[in-house]
């Protein structure tokens, strides 16, 4: 059996939320917000209204279950016939249906905060991993084009059910240049065939969406943002990744600055501001050969650490660790001047 635990707390994501994600994409059409259409803005949005089911309902009063379902489904039926003209949602598959989920969760389900906490109580280290970057955080991203809950490292530890106080290092992960899958602000965004050749080269077999395919929008490095990213995590150190991907460049442009009506900032703005921004590029020579096997940070090429360091003064966030390949192994230690 998988060592895996189950939060008796977690919200399920259901079925209907994915229905319900495309059929509003299809409505928003040309407005929308290119959504993954994996259900996620319609789960957090039962969550908050307090319809959502959480793990230890479905080992409840079946009663009280059925008569929840009941609720939710006079609720989501409005939408469906007189809103999206779709079919129904049905009582008694939905309750079929969290049944079929209690029986695949009940060997894993508990107190998944109490677990954590004696695991801090036996001084053993937990690693907390979040999946979206900070401009995708519903309250400090460029919203509306964000994700539906905090994508910032100390929700971390209210996802957990752990203290915030006990995260004491916070490890983020930034790219050597940009990427973004979906709508929205992309103040460094390049295209045409110097984007087509950057996207095909990039990543672990090029820059395509891990949940859609969709071929990513590319952009030079923006140290505005990712400074203003890195403030919001709380960053005790950055893990630069994917660097080897820029070997072919004889220049490499960095984005230092926006120019917005006519004034350049190096402050990250809110989003009708951020529509106005123009970039303000900073050109580096490239190193021009591959960078795959080196292991020593001195035995990169000077342009390579030039670079590296032009970043860490940016974002004034100390990196103290690089990839260079897709490989765990492939990861170079180096110490920083930024380092507390």
């Amino acid at each position: 059996m998988p060592k895996i635990l189950v939060s008796d707390r977690a919200q399920i994501l259901m079925p209907y939320h994915v229905a319900f994600d495309t059929y509003e994409e299809a409505r928003l059409a040309g407005k929308s917000f290119g959504s993954t259409k994996s259900g996620i803005a319609p789960f957090y949005s039962d969550k908050y209204a307090k319809i959502g089911f959480q793990v230890n309902e479905l080992f409840g009063d079946e009663q009280e279950l059925k008569e929840k379902i009941a609720n939710v489904c006079t609720l989501k039926n409005v939408m469906l016939e007189h809103l999206y003209h779709q079919p129904l949602l049905n009582e008694e598959e939905i309750f079929n249906t969290l049944m079929e989920y209690k029986e695949m969760v009940e060997p894993y389900v508990c107190d998944t905060s109490a677990f954590l906490h004696q695991a801090l109580k036996d001084g053993k280290k937990i690693l907390l991993e979040g999946q979206l970057g900070s401009l995708k955080d519903t309250d400090h991203g460029i919203y509306p084009m964000v994700t539906s809950s905090s994508t910032l490292a100390p929700y971390g530890a209210i996802g957990a059910g752990i203290p915030a106080a006990s995260i004491t290092d916070v490890v983020t992960v930034v790219k050597a240049y940009s990427s973004a899958v979906g709508a929205g602000a992309f103040v460094s965004e390049i295209f045409g065939d110097e984007a087509d050749e950057l996207r095909r080269r990039g990543g672990d077999g090029g820059e395509f969406g891990a949940t859609t395919g969709r071929p990513r929008r590319m952009g030079w490095f923006d140290a505005v943002a990712t400074r203003y990213g890195v403030r919001m995590q709380g960053t005790t150190e950055v893990a630069l990744t994917v660097l080897d991907v820029l070997g072919y460049l004889d220049e490499i442009p960095m984005c230092v600055g926006y120019e917005i009506d006519g004034k350049i900032t190096k402050d990250f703005p809110t989003t009708p501001q951020l529509e106005k921004a123009k970039p303000v590029l900073k050109t580096m020579p490239g190193w021009k050969s591959d960078i795959r096997g080196i292991t020593n940070y001195e035995e990169l090429p000077v342009e390579c650490r030039n670079y590296i360091e032009a970043i860490e003064q940016e974002i004034e966030a100390p990196i103290t660790m690089v990839s260079n390949g897709p490989g765990r192994h492939e990861i170079i230690h180096r110490k920083s001047k930024f380092s507390k």
